[in-house]
């Protein structure tokens, strides 16, 4: 029986990346949207605030935000094997249109059908990435931490009006974090310890 929840886990898994990745245009913030509305809204697999560090770890290691969160949710929905389907659903529309289009470049490129499309994409693009902006900063408003909410603004006046690299924000806003928990660690140890 426990393994055969298992293999439901394992192909819901990799079915839902595969038609999040084939159907998301926009790059990783688009893709992390639809799996905010899969994984926490439709399965409940996963807390609005896990998916908040989610997208935060996502964006903050090294490589794709896409495969960074799939890796995470696989992981955190069903191990190692979770994390391998949620990674191989995730690359293989990707891989599979962009190796189709390499051999047809010169006509996609110049075709002005598909820029015009292409055009038409940005701006939905735009409302959904506005859409987890949104949401996701809601939870933060949400929460009332006022350390929170002006990492927050400062981040988004960081990128929005100074035009700082997101790589010092993202690192200024980790700094913040750790700064934070050994405070909070060292106010525990305070009160377990009284003098």
């Amino acid at each position: 029986m426990a393994q055969k929840r298992k293999t439901g886990t394992l192909s819901t898994l990799f079915f839902s990346m595969l038609s999040i990745s084939a159907f998301t245009f926009g790059g990783g913030f688009v893709i992390v949207t639809f799996m905010k509305r899969k994984f926490v809204d439709e399965l409940h697999w996963l807390s609005e605030s896990e998916m908040l560090d989610m997208t935060a770890l996502a964006q903050s290691a090294p490589g794709a935000i896409a495969v960074n969160a799939a890796i995470l949710v696989g992981w955190r929905a069903a191990g190692f094997a979770g994390m391998l389907m949620a990674v191989l659903g995730t690359i293989l529309p990707p891989m599979l249109i962009l190796s189709v289009i390499s051999f047809f470049y010169a006509s996609f490129a110049a075709n002005p059908w598909v820029a015009g499309v292409l055009r038409g994409m940005q701006a939905g693009v735009a409302a959904v990435i506005l859409d987890v902006v949104c949401d996701l900063g809601g939870d933060v408003l949400a929460g009332r931490s006022p350390v929170h909410i002006a990492v927050m603004v400062c981040a988004f006046l960081a990128a929005w009006v100074f035009g700082m690299s997101v790589v010092y924000i993202i690192l200024a806003a980790a700094g913040v974090g750790i700064a934070l928990a050994m405070i909070q660690s060292i106010r525990k140890r305070g009160k377990g310890n009284p003098a």
